[in-house]
C-alpha cells in the first residue's frame, strides 16, 4: 500500500525522488498527463524504506539498477497540483543516485518508455536550462548548482 491518502483537506504523499546527473545535466521525466517535468521516483509503500522505494521505482519506471550515493534534501511541500487541482501535503526525500553502470541512459538525450500502459518521456536537461523549464520541484532550479554534503530540510509553499 502506497503511503498516500486523501482527506477532505487534500492528499498526503510520502515520496522519493532521484537526482541523477551526467555531464552537467539532470534526468527528468514527463508522462502523458502532465505538461511539466519532474524527477524519477515515486511513492513509498507501507513498511518500505525510502531507499528501497527509490530503487524499486527506478527499476519499475526505467529498468535501471541505480546506486544511492547519499540523501540530499527532505522537502515538505504544500501545493495545488497543476492538472488535477488537488491540494497536497507532500514529504519527499531526494537522493543523489549513481547510474553510471547502467547502459539504459546511453540511448541519447531523450527516450521514451512504457510502464503499465503509461508513456514516460525521460530527458537529460542541462543545469542552465532548468531555470526556464516548467518543472518540479521548484527549488531544483537553484539547488542543482550546489548539492549538499549532508541532508537539508526544505519547505515549499505554492
Amino acid at each position: 500500500m502506497d503511503l498516500s491518502f486523501k482527506t477532505k483537506e487534500g492528499r498526503f504523499n510520502y515520496r522519493v525522488g532521484a537526482i541523477m546527473i551526467h555531464e552537467q545535466k539532470i534526468l527528468m521525466m514527463k508522462d502523458e498527463q502532465t505538461p511539466y517535468y519532474y524527477l524519477p521516483g515515486g511513492r513509498v509503500k507501507m513498511n518500505e524504506t525510502a531507499e528501497a522505494a527509490l530503487l524499486r521505482e527506478l527499476k519499475e519506471e526505467s529498468g535501471v539498477d541505480g546506486k544511492i550515493v547519499r540523501p540530499l534534501w527532505l522537502c515538505q511541500s504544500f501545493f495545488e497540483e497543476d492538472v488535477s487541482h488537488e491540494h497536497f501535503h507532500e514529504c519527499c526525500l531526494y537522493f543523489l543516485v549513481d547510474v553510471s553502470k547502467s547502459d539504459r541512459f546511453s540511448r541519447g538525450n531523450t527516450f521514451v518508455l512504457n510502464e503499465n500502459g503509461h508513456r514516460f518521456t525521460f530527458e537529460w536537461i542541462s543545469f542552465d536550462r532548468i531555470a526556464r523549464e516548467y518543472c518540479y520541484p521548484l527549488f531544483l532550479k537553484e539547488k542543482i548548482f550546489d548539492l549538499p554534503e549532508h541532508l537539508e530540510m526544505l519547505y515549499e509553499y505554492e
